[in-house]
């Protein structure tokens, strides 16, 4: 019985600290202090080099940073804990995106969407690189595909009209001002376009 109790305590006393760790890293986050947020979960980390949430995490947290070979090592290792979660896979994409790394946005985006035809990042991150890499037709598709099921969505409408942008500024011009002011009247997107 007092084994049982001695392990209940560093049970409990463990669990403290990591929610601890958590909270500090969630308030450093908040006041732009990545650095200190990163630091106080290393801790914990070295006791859980496996956990999913908390790789999940220091990814995140050292994207933001802007350490993204860190973040790749650290989305890698999320994945690696649960191989088939799309939350990991969807923080490389973003990554890629911020880094210029198109084609492997491109190719962790074909591979998301055959699991999950209709997700939204995935779908959005895609178009968006499709569009740096001037493959405009499948950048409208994927675009025409989402907005069957979110018509109204405005970051679709505005990456779809940055396709147009290109490949027909008439048609552009109609999306902005017919479609997106209406459903977002000081869209940015819209205005620097329609002011040239």
């Amino acid at each position: 019985m007092k084994k049982l109790i001695i392990l209940l305590f560093v049970i409990f006393a463990f669990a403290d600290e990591v929610r601890n760790a958590y909270l500090n890293s969630y308030n450093y986050e908040k006041v732009g202090d990545y650095k200190d947020a990163i630091k106080v979960l290393i801790p914990i980390v070295k006791k859980y080099p496996k956990g999913y949430t908390l790789n999940l995490r220091l990814a995140h947290l050292f994207y933001m940073d802007k350490k993204y070979s860190n973040a790749v090592d650290y989305y890698k290792k999320a994945s690696l804990s649960l191989p088939y979660s799309f939350e990991p896979r969807l923080g490389l994409m973003k990554l890629y995106l911020t880094t210029g790394e198109y084609k492997k946005v491109v190719e962790i985006g074909y591979t998301l969407i055959k699991a999950n035809y209709y997700d939204y990042y995935a779908n959005l991150y895609l178009l968006q690189a499709l569009t740096k890499l001037k493959k405009y037709n499948d950048a409208v598709n994927i675009a025409n595909k989402m907005l069957t099921l979110y018509p109204t969505n405005v970051t679709y409408l505005v990456n779809l009209a940055k396709v147009y942008e290109i490949t027909n500024p008439k048609y552009a011009k109609v999306l902005y001002k017919d479609s997106i002011l209406i459903l977002d009247p000081n869209n940015v997107a819209a205005k620097m376009f329609l002011d040239k």
